[in-house]
C-alpha cells in the first residue's frame, strides 16, 4: 500500500508513470499520452496513429530522410533519388549528406526567386526519385516556400514529400492538405517555451526503419520511454497557436511593416531578405559590412534576443547558408541578423528594438576598425 501510495503522489507531481507500464499510473500516462496524440491528429487533419512522437524536430527529419531512405534499400530498391532544399535546416541537409555517402542519390532542388522552380524541378526528377524534403518556412529568413506546387510537380513519380513545418503554426493552417505533403514535421520549440518534444506525422503506409532499437514504442519507430507530459504541453502549446493564428498573423504583418520601415529609414546600407510571400512575424536583414556577430552582443546588453543564423549553426564561417543559398552573395551572407517575434510581442517593444538597433549599428559604424575595413 505504500508504494502504491507513493506511486500515486508521484504521479499527480508529474514524475511518475510509464506509458508502457500495466499498473494504473501506467495506464493513467498512457491516457495522456494518446489524448494529446489526438489532439495533434485533428490539427493536422490526420490519424492519431499518423502521429510519432519524437525528440523535436531535428530528431524527426532524421527519421523522415534516413528511415524512409533506408527503409525502401532495405526493401531492394537498386537505386534511391533524394532531393532536398539547400536552404533549410541543418537536420534536413546534413542528413541528406548522410544519404549520399550511404549511397543514395542525393541534389539539391532548384531554387528561384525564392521558390522551388518548378519547371526546372520537372527536369531534375527522375523514375526512382523517392524522397523530396523542405521546409514550409525557412527558419532564417520567413520565407514561405511553394509546398503544394512541389506536391504537384511530383505527382507523375509518387515521390513522397516531407515538409518541416516547425515554424508554420504561429500564422499557418498545419493539415497535411495545406502543404501537401506526406509526411511532416513539428517541434514545440517553435510555438511554446517547451524543449524536447516534436512529431513526425507519417502515414503507416509509408517506409520507414527506425534510427536505433530498443522498446519499439512509437509503432517501433522511436524506441524509449515516452515524456507524455511534454506531449501534453506540445499539443496544448499547437492548439493555441490555432485558436490565435488569424489574430497574430494580422497584427505580426502590421508590425513588420512598421519595423521594416523604422530600420531602413534609420539605418543606411540594408538589404532586406524576404521572398514573394513571408512569414509575418521573421525579419532578416543583411547589414553589409557590418559585424553582426558583435552587433548581437551589443543587443543582447540592450535587452534584445538576436542571433546571426540559425543556432545549429553558430559556428559556421559563412555565415548564413540559407540567405547564400537563397540569394548568392556571401558578404550578404556573412552579415545577417535575425529577428522574430510571437504573440505576446507589443508593438512598442518592436519600436523600442528598432532604435536599440540603429544605436548600435551607429556604434559599430562609427568605431575607426569595423567589419570588412578591419580584415
Amino acid at each position: 500500500m505504500f508504494w502504491k501510495q507513493r506511486a500515486y503522489l508521484d504521479f499527480a507531481a508529474g514524475v511518475s508513470g510509464n506509458p508502457s507500464s500495466p499498473h494504473e499510473e501506467g495506464r493513467r500516462a498512457k491516457q495522456m499520452l494518446e489524448s494529446a496524440r489526438t489532439v495533434i491528429a485533428r490539427l493536422a487533419e490526420v490519424q492519431a496513429d499518423d502521429v510519432i512522437f519524437a525528440g523535436g524536430a531535428t530528431e524527426a527529419n532524421a527519421l523522415a530522410l534516413l528511415g524512409h531512405a533506408r527503409a525502401l534499400k532495405a526493401r531492394g530498391a537498386k537505386s534511391v533519388h533524394v532531393l532536398y532544399l539547400p536552404s533549410a535546416h541543418a537536420s534536413i541537409v546534413e542528413n541528406a549528406k548522410l544519404l549520399a555517402q550511404e549511397g543514395v542519390a542525393v541534389e539539391p532542388l532548384p531554387i528561384r526567386d525564392c521558390r522551388v522552380d518548378t519547371q526546372a524541378l520537372a527536369k531534375v526528377v527522375r523514375d526512382d526519385t523517392a524522397l523530396v524534403s523542405m521546409e514550409a518556412v525557412c527558419g532564417e529568413t520567413g520565407v514561405v516556400w511553394n509546398t503544394r506546387e512541389v506536391a504537384a510537380a511530383l505527382k507523375k513519380v509518387h515521390a513522397i514529400l516531407h515538409v518541416d513545418a516547425s515554424q508554420a503554426p504561429t500564422t499557418q493552417k498545419i493539415t497535411r492538405a495545406h502543404f501537401g505533403a506526406d509526411m511532416l514535421t513539428f517541434d514545440a520549440s517553435k510555438v511554446s517555451s517547451i524543449r524536447g518534444i516534436g512529431a513526425l506525422v507519417a502515414h503507416r503506409t509509408i517506409p520507414i526503419v527506425p534510427l536505433y532499437e530498443g522498446g519499439g514504442q512509437e509503432r517501433g519507430l522511436r524506441s524509449g520511454s515516452e515524456a507524455y507530459e511534454l506531449t501534453q504541453r506540445f499539443a496544448a502549446a499547437l492548439r493555441a497557436a490555432a485558436r490565435g493564428r488569424e489574430q497574430f498573423h494580422a497584427a505580426a504583418q502590421a508590425q513588420r511593416l512598421a519595423l521594416i520601415s523604422a530600420i531602413t529609414g534609420t539605418i543606411p546600407d540594408v538589404h532586406i531578405n524576404e521572398g514573394r510571400s513571408q512569414a509575418p512575424n521573421i525579419l532578416n536583414v543583411s547589414l553589409t559590412g557590418r559585424d553582426t556577430d558583435y552587433l548581437v552582443a551589443l543587443m543582447d546588453e540592450a535587452g534584445f534576443a538576436v542571433s546571426t543564423r540559425s543556432a545549429c549553426e553558430t559556428d559556421s564561417e559563412e555565415g548564413s547558408r540559407a540567405v547564400l543559398a537563397l540569394f548568392g552573395d556571401p558578404a550578404r551572407a556573412r552579415a545577417t541578423l535575425r529577428i522574430s517575434w510571437g504573440p505576446d510581442t507589443r508593438s512598442s517593444e518592436l519600436v523600442r528594438f528598432a532604435r536599440a538597433l540603429a544605436r548600435a549599428v551607429a556604434f559599430i559604424d562609427s568605431a575607426p576598425l569595423s567589419g570588412d575595413a578591419a580584415a
